[in-house]
C-alpha cells in the first residue's frame, strides 16, 4: 500500500477521494469540491506521437510552484510558473501494473517551440526540461504551460501523454497541515535561505512552511542534486499517504484534506472532477504493490560532456530509450528491469566517448562544419568532416560494433533512426546530413 499511496497522492488526494466515497458526506460537500478541481482545454499543436497501446494511460504529473499569490516569496524576482517535480505515470492496459517515471528537472533536453503567454511562438531549443513549464506560462496560463511541457515530453520520450494533472506549493501545504503534520528523520541539519528552511537533525514533526521547505530544499543537503530531492519528495508522500489512510477518518480532516488537494488542483478537461479521479484511482487500487515500479529516468551528470556544465542532468542512452519503447508499447519493467537500469547507471556510455563523423549531403557548402560545432556543445566528439552525394533525409551509418553509440548519437536526434552499413568505418559513426538536420536539432 505505501507505493500505491505515492501514486495515489500525487494524483490530486485520490486517496481522499476514495475515503470520500466511504465517508457518507452529504452532496454539498461533495459538490463543492467538484467544483474546486481545475479542468483546462489543452490543445497541442504539431505532430504528436502515436498511442502504441491502446487501453494503457501515461499521465503527467507536475509539482507547480506558481510565484502567484501566496507562493511569491519562494521566488524573487520570478514571474513566470515554474515546475518542481515532473513525472510520468503509465497504467498498463490490463491495469495489472503500473511504472512511475521521475523526471529531474534539470534533465538537458530539446525544449520545441512552444506557444507563449502572448500567443508568439518561442524558439526551439535545448535547456532545462522545467524551463517548458515556464514558457508556456510566461504570463500565468495554466493551460499553455501544461501544452509546452506535453510537446517537450513527448518530443523526448516519444511516448502519448493521455492526461495532465498539476497540484501547486499551497495545496500541499494545506494537505499536510490537514494531516497535523508528517514526521521526517533528516540526519543533518538542514539550513537553506532558498528553501526558507531551518532545521535541526533528527526525527521531528513538520507541516506548513517547514513541511514546503523540506520537500523544496535542494543545494544545502547532500550532493545540492536534483536526483536527492526527488528522493526525498517520493519519501515523503510515502508517508504522506499513509498517515491520510489512518487520520482522515473524521468528515472534518476528510474535508480539510481534500478541499486543499482540489482548490490546487489543476487537470485536463477529462479527468476535472472527483468521479474521473475516483475511476483513475479505481484501475490502480488492486495492483498488487510488487508490480508497481518507481524509477528515475537513467541519467548522467551533463558535466562529463561538456566540462563547464556543473548544474545539469542527460538522459542515459540507450537505456532510457529502451525504457521508454517498453513503455510505449506497455512492457512492463518490473524490479529486474529497475535493477537493469540502476547496474548500467554505474558506467554509463557519454556523448563524448561518441567519435562521429559528419559529412554534408545537403549541397550547400559549410554545412558539415556547422553541423559538427552543434555536435560538439553537446559533447560529442567530432573527428572529421567532408562531402557526401546529395541526399533528401539525414541518415546515421554505424558498424557492428557501434549499435550503442549509434544509439547515444540518434536519441539526441528524435526521429532518425541508425542503420548498420557493410562499408562503415569501425571508429566512429558517420552521420550524413540532409536538409531535414536543422529540424531533427530542434532548430
Amino acid at each position: 500500500m505505501t507505493r500505491r499511496g505515492r501514486i495515489v497522492a500525487w494524483t490530486g488526494g485520490v486517496l481522499g477521494v476514495l475515503v470520500l466515497g466511504t465517508a457518507g458526506v452529504g452532496a454539498w460537500v461533495y459538490q463543492h469540491l467538484d467544483s474546486n478541481i481545475h479542468g483546462v482545454d489543452i490543445g497541442i499543436d504539431g505532430k504528436r506521437p502515436v498511442n502504441l497501446s491502446p487501453g494503457s494511460k501515461n499521465i503527467l504529473v507536475v509539482g507547480s510552484d506558481s510565484r502567484a499569490g501566496a507562493n511569491a516569496k519562494y521566488g524573487k524576482g520570478l514571474t513566470t510558473m515554474q515546475s518542481d517535480t515532473l513525472m510520468v505515470l503509465h497504467i498498463a492496459a490490463n491495469h495489472k501494473w503500473a511504472t512511475a517515471v521521475s523526471f529531474p528537472r534539470d534533465s538537458w533536453v530539446q525544449i520545441p517551440a512552444c506557444t507563449r503567454g502572448n500567443g508568439s511562438k518561442s524558439s526551439p531549443h535545448h535547456f532545462k526540461i522545467n524551463e517548458a513549464f515556464s514558457i508556456g506560462g510566461d504570463s500565468g496560463s495554466v493551460t499553455k504551460a501544461a501544452a509546452c511541457t506535453i510537446k517537450t515530453v513527448e518530443k523526448n520520450t516519444g511516448l502519448r501523454i493521455d492526461h495532465f494533472t498539476s497540484i501547486d506549493f499551497q495545496g500541499f501545504k494545506g494537505m499536510v497541515n490537514a494531516l497535523g503534520g508528517i514526521e521526517v528523520c533528516p540526519k543533518h541539519a538542514i539550513h537553506d535561505k532558498k528553501a526558507h528552511l531551518d532545521m535541526d537533525a533528527g526525527c521531528q514533526n513538520v507541516q506548513d512552511e517547514k513541511a514546503l521547505g523540506y520537500v523544496r530544499t535542494r543545494y544545502s543537503v547532500g550532493d545540492g542534486s536534483d536526483l536527492g530531492r526527488i528522493g526525498r519528495q517520493q519519501e515523503f508522500m510515502k508517508a504522506l499517504a499513509a498517515k491520510a489512510q489512518s487520520k482522515l477518518t473524521s468528515p472534518g480532516d476528510l474535508y480539510g484534506f481534500l478541499d486543499s488537494a482540489t482548490k490546487s488542483l489543476t487537470t485536463d478537461k477529462e479527468l476535472a472532477g472527483l468521479k474521473p479521479l475516483y475511476d483513475l484511482a479505481s484501475t490502480v487500487k488492486d495492483i498488487p504493490s510488487d508490480r508497481l515500479t518507481f524509477l528515475t529516468v537513467p541519467n548522467y551528470y551533463r558535466e562529463a560532456d561538456v566540462p563547464t556544465d556543473h548544474a545539469n542532468v542527460i538522459w542515459q542512452y540507450p537505456q532510457a530509450g529502451q525504457l521508454f519503447s517498453d513503455l510505449a508499447h506497455d512492457r512492463e519493467i518490473g524490479a529486474a528491469g529497475k535493477a537493469k537500469f540502476a547496474e548500467a547507471a554505474k558506467s554509463p556510455m557519454t556523448a563524448r566517448s561518441v567519435r562521429v563523423r559528419v559529412l554534408n549531403g545537403t549541397g550547400t557548402s559549410g554545412q558539415a562544419a556547422t553541423a559538427a560545432e552543434q555536435l560538439r556543445r553537446l559533447g560529442f566528439t567530432v573527428i572529421g568532416t567532408g562531402n557526401a552525394p546529395a541526399t533528401d533525409k539525414t541518415t546515421l551509418t554505424y558498424s557492428g560494433s557501434l549499435k550503442p553509440q549509434s544509439e547515444i548519437l540518434a536519441a539526441r536526434l528524435p526521429g532518425l533512426k541508425p542503420t548498420q552499413a557493410a562499408d562503415a568505418t569501425p571508429d566512429a559513426v558517420t552521420l550524413t546530413i540532409g536538409p531535414d538536420f536543422t529540424a531533427l536539432m530542434g532548430g
